[in-house]
């Protein structure tokens, strides 16, 4: 069973990398199917059991999602930071064997048809939470998903990596081995890490991009699509592992994953030149199939009601083929999606040109456009109604220049917002109050924009006009104090 990834000992280790590149990322991606095939198993089991014993069960299921989602994200990540990949192999022999024990071991006593299932649960639970001293068996799992995370921040180089933790976790593990009797692991060889330039990257501080804060917030609403389309990637595809290298100043901003992580896109950003790229991951069958692109080579078009389609252009056919369709489940995170990927590309230093198809997502209907004063910049505020959810959104883009109809900012208008919520302060200046915009450029600033105790978003037209228009868009009649409103001091009196 151990060593689970053999090797030959070389001190190359870029072509240790090249040579088990491929089979350490399949090894994650097959403990992750492992994972998920025991959660579904233990699901099962809970359900046959009565009530008093799924709070338990839940915790276990809750964590082995997570070991799952974890290795899945280890492997990918280990795609775009290959460079860092010899550091982390000793690591992740450390850690497999024993989580692959543990979930075969859950497998055995769930499959065990010799006890009753309550028997069954509770032979499990106990017997592997008396293994190692002070490790119920849920104190396991937490164990191996904070092991995988700080394997995490060591691939990337991120600043937030503890080696005491590590160590901590590590020898932890190794008393957990030692007790299942499974043999020990080659020693890790701390010297790749210090050749890695670890004193540097240890105590670096992170500059975070705004893409990476895109999905963190909370929906303020979700309207779901009622029809679901296809997701699928295209390709041309590689196995996992067999990607050309990717420069080690990479920087991996944001990941989404489809159909149940079947296909997953993460944007990652090449520092040297600050130009956005793809990694798109699929699963066929067993096997995890992968391509990389940056952002200027592909184009964005809502295909269906719930379907972005990314495509580029095949020279030899001279024509643009797919290259992924992603299905969502609602409007906004499509929307979100949409104007992460158009502005990293159209701020993208390599790329020419945009199509002007790609500045409008298909099915959705302008109702109002007008110059705006933004955060100190001159701006174009429109507003979109969805054709297909009904949904509503504001969208500020860049007003003029090269750049211009890039996305700046959208925020999501509430579904039946009370009359409350839009208040005319001047003749050109209206607060609307329960406005979260997710912003698209690091220099903007919306915090800037919020006035009042209530923290209400100022919107700031360049014309009075304007600001009636987009009233009466909302309240359907400009309101009794719109006349009489007190005029902006660039206006006088």
């Amino acid at each position: 069973m151990d060593p689970i990834l053999h090797r030959t000992r070389t001190p190359n280790a870029r072509v240790a990398v090249q040579q088990l590149g491929p089979q350490l990322l399949n090894g994650c991606c097959h403990e992750a199917d492992r994972a998920d095939l025991v959660g579904f198993n233990l699901q099962g089991l809970r359900n046959s059991l009565p009530t008093s014993f799924h709070p338990h069960i839940n915790g276990i299921i809750e964590e082995i999602h997570n070991t799952s989602r974890l290795l899945r994200d280890l492997a990918e990540q280990a795609q775009i930071h290959i460079s860092q990949l010899a550091p982390v192999f000793d690591y992740l022999n450390v850690i497999l064997p024993c989580l692959c024990r543990t979930l075969r071991d859950i497998m055995g006593f769930i499959e065990d048809k010799s006890m009753n299932r309550e028997h069954r649960w509770r032979t499990m639970y106990h017997k592997l939470g008396s293994e190692l001293p002070g490790t119920t068996l849920p104190a396991r799992f937490i164990m191996y998903n904070q092991f995988l995370r700080l394997l995490q921040d060591l691939l990337t180089r991120s600043a937030n990596f503890d080696m005491n933790a590590m160590e901590s976790l590590r020898i932890r593990i190794l008393q957990l081995r030692e007790v299942r009797q499974i043999p020990p692991p080659y020693p890790i060889r701390t010297d790749l890490i210090r050749r890695d330039e670890a004193l540097e990257f240890w105590s670096q501080e992170t500059n975070s991009h705004w893409a990476e804060a895109i999905f963190t917030q909370p929906l303020p609403s979700r309207r779901e699509f009622k029809h679901q389309g296809r997701t699928d990637a295209y390709g041309p595809l590689q196995q996992l592992g067999h990607l050309p290298p990717v420069s080690r100043d990479v920087k991996i901003l944001v990941k989404r994953s489809f159909d149940n992580d079947r296909v997953s896109i993460i944007f990652f950003l090449q520092l040297r030149n600050q130009a956005p790229s793809l990694l798109l991951r699929s699963k066929r069958g067993n096997q995890n199939w992968v391509s990389a692109l940056g952002a200027h080579e592909l184009c964005i078009r809502r295909e269906s009601d719930s379907v972005l389609q990314l495509s580029k252009w095949n020279r030899e056919e001279q024509r643009s083929r797919p290259w992924a369709s992603l299905s969502f489940l609602t409007w906004e995170e499509m929307v979100l999606f949409y104007c992460t990927f158009l502005c990293l590309k159209v701020r993208s230093s390599l790329t020419v040109n945009v199509n002007p198809q790609e500045f409008h997502l298909r099915k959705e209907r302008r109702l109002f456009q007008a110059q705006i004063i933004d955060d100190g910049y001159q701006h174009v505020l429109m507003v979109f109604e969805d054709a297909v959810t009904g949904g509503c959104r504001l969208h500020a883009a860049v007003w003029e220049g090269k750049l211009r109809a890039c996305p700046v900012w959208t925020a999501f208008i509430p579904q039946n917002v009370p009359p409350t919520w839009l208040l005319r302060k001047t003749k050109r200046r209206i607060w609307l109050r329960e406005i979260q915009p997710y912003v698209f450029w690091e220099k903007y600033r919306p915090m800037n924009q919020r006035r009042g105790r209530m923290g209400a978003f100022e919107l700031a037209f360049a014309h009075s006009e304007a600001a009636t228009r987009f009233q009466e868009l909302f309240t359907g009649t400009p309101d009794a104090s719109a006349a009489s409103a007190a005029p902006d001091s660039s206006e006088g009196s």
